[in-house]
């Protein structure tokens, strides 16, 4: 009789399990759900692959995954606490998704794709000995591991744990910055001078394939990014002959900001077979190790040259928002007497952003001490062009009416002067041009200035989606906004681009396609009263009243004063949309 070999191997193995997840299910079922598969989509599995782990097995509320690196391993629980600890800060205490993990080194057997033994029993007793958002090791790991990454470990003694006869020495993970190994050990070197504007360094992605041949294809990509992000112009990007002194060396992401001289650094990895490739990115902040921005692609191989073009695309249009954001708030952390004009401006774009007046009202003052500081400054113009917009459109004090509308078009016109190679600034000026002049083709001449400038732009094509649509572009309105959605799906401004798509379906009648795009546009910015005017007019032609009725009525309560006629002659729309939607309008019960 000849026995079957059973084929085993050293391995690390890492146990997370979610903390308290059947309250958490028990509270809200669908909306754990959705929240869990975004935290792996968005975070988790793209640093799983980044480290080249190996996901061999999951359940609803934990993951097994196989590391060759034991120091890959515990890189890897590291940036996942970390990313998790950041993304449950926007969450409420009550809903936030947190891990418990444990890592092992053992040996363990491998049959058909499944993992078992002792190797992996034992990180699964480590995870429970954890506290939420904490990481356990054994002695074998901390033993690896030594001093190859900035982190300690507690010595929390020996345990017995179930099912294993030995007792296992457990130590907690102490975080102490990024873990990474360093580039060089010489942390006295002293760091170069970080620019006036937000800088960032794109390090060559990391060749997973197994192919030396597929370096060209690695490398052309990540040139490709740094091209696209040299034309975002309020970013300073590292040239690519000093990022790739980086290429084939493990490096530590603060040593690259100290040597760079830059804030951020984008890093990744590429792992190509037959027919696919997948490439994953991630965006951290260098001086504090804070993950901004993590995704996976994954994509079938037709056409290389056509998929690099995609994935660049791709990449430069979700970093920028998650940059913007990230700006943001390294600014609200600043004393508001130590502000200059660009952080005048930054601080003034999430007042901008709510598309309401007492949002404009806020940011307008920030904006013209920037404007004072730097007169030509063609951002803090069209900024302030949107806010004059808004108030223009939706303010309360009928005098100033006529002052807004002025100004909107004063400083929009000032941006389009200033900002020729400005993308973003081109794209508000072209939106308030097209909604307030209501000259279309100087708008589309800003848009298409922008998307030369910077073709990966999501701003401006949603922006454009909404110029489109009320001028009854449908087709075009929807084209514009789902390409801005798929550069950029998490981007502040998305409630316009669900506009846009909103505009389309409900000109060619496709009423319940515009419902769904209005509800889209009403969670990305529940207090911009459009979008339930939007909701409003696709339920009243389905004759769905009592719902439109409710959504008129939200209209009304963030808008007060309303009125049909006074709002489309403001905007001028195209009969193509104006005729069918007051129409509709009115049968929801806004007042004319």
């Amino acid at each position: 009789m000849v026995e079957e070999r059973v084929e085993r191997r050293l391995a690390a193995i890492l146990c997370a399990d979610v903390v308290e997840y059947s309250r958490l299910m028990g509270a809200d079922e669908e909306g754990t759900l959705a929240v869990l598969k975004s935290d792996r989509r968005e975070l988790i599995d793209p640093l799983i692959d980044q480290h080249r782990g190996r996901i061999f097995k999951t359940t609803g509320d934990g993951i097994l995954i196989e590391f060759a690196s034991v120091v890959d391993a515990v890189r890897c629980a590291v940036v996942v606490q970390q990313g998790m600890e950041d993304r449950n800060a926007s969450r409420p205490e009550t809903e936030r998704i947190r891990f418990r993990i444990g890592i092992n080194l053992g040996d363990v057997i491998h049959d058909e794709g499944d993992i078992f033994g002792d190797g992996v029993n034992v990180a699964a007793r480590l995870q429970t000995l954890a506290e939420p958002g904490e990481i356990c090791v054994s002695a074998s790991v901390r033993e690896q591991v030594g001093e190859k990454l900035p982190i300690g470990f507690a010595d929390m003694g020996q345990h017995g744990v179930k099912n294993i006869a030995r007792p296992v020495r457990v130590y907690r993970v102490e975080n102490r910055g990024e873990p990474r190994t360093a580039l060089g050990d010489d942390e006295t070197t002293a760091p170069l001078a970080l620019p006036d504007r937000p800088s960032i360094a794109v390090l060559p992605f990391a060749n997973m394939s197994g192919d030396p041949d597929q370096d060209y294809f690695v490398d052309g990509m990540v040139e490709d990014i740094i091209t696209g992000l040299s034309r975002i112009k309020w970013l300073f990007v590292i040239a690519r002959n000093s990022s790739f002194a980086y290429k084939g060396k493990s490096s530590d992401i603060r040593q690259v900001g100290r040597e760079l001289g830059v804030r951020y650094v984008l890093e990744g990895s590429v792992r190509r077979g037959a027919a696919r490739v997948r490439i994953t990115g991630q965006l951290v902040e260098a001086e504090t190790g804070r993950h901004i921005w993590a995704e996976r692609y994954d994509r079938a191989i037709d056409d290389v040259f056509a998929l690099q073009d995609e994935i660049t695309l791709s990449v430069v249009g979700a970093i920028e928002p998650s940059l913007r954001r990230a700006e943001i708030e390294r600014v609200r952390r600043m004393r508001p007497e130590h502000l200059d004009a660009y952080d005048l401006v930054l601080r003034a774009t999430p007042f901008v952003e709510t598309a309401m007046a007492d949002g404009a009202s806020q940011a307008l003052p920030l904006l013209e001490r920037a404007l004072a500081l730097e007169p030509d400054y063609a951002l803090a113009h069209s900024h302030a062009a949107v806010c004059h917009e808004i108030l223009f459109m939706r303010g309360r004090k009928e005098g100033s009416r006529e002052e807004n509308r002025q100004g909107a078009i004063r400083h929009a016109r000032a941006a389009l002067l200033r900002g020729r190679d400005d993308a973003p600034a081109l794209a508000e000026a072209g939106f308030v041009i097209g909604m307030v002049e209501h000259d279309r083709a100087a708008a589309r001449e800003a848009f298409e200035a922008a998307i030369a400038l910077s073709p990966s732009s999501a701003f401006t094509y949603i922006m454009g989606s909404v110029v489109l649509g009320w001028a009854g572009e449908g087709d075009r309105a929807i084209e514009w906004a789902e390409q801005g959605l798929r550069l950029s799906p998490f981007d502040p401004w998305n409630f316009n681009a669900w506009f846009g798509v909103w505009a389309g379906n409900f000109q060619q009648a496709r009423y319940e396609d515009a419902v769904h795009a209005a509800r889209k546009s009403v969670q990305s910015n529940p207090g911009f009263s459009i979008p339930h005017l939007c909701l409003a007019a696709a339920l009243a032609k389905l004759v769905r009243i009592d719902e439109a009725k409710a959504a008129a009525a939200r209209v009304l309560a963030l808008q007060p004063g309303f009125s049909i006629g006074e709002w489309c002659a403001a905007l001028d729309p195209a009969p193509a949309i104006e005729v069918p939607l007051t129409e509709a309008l009115r049968a929801a019960g806004l007042p004319e």
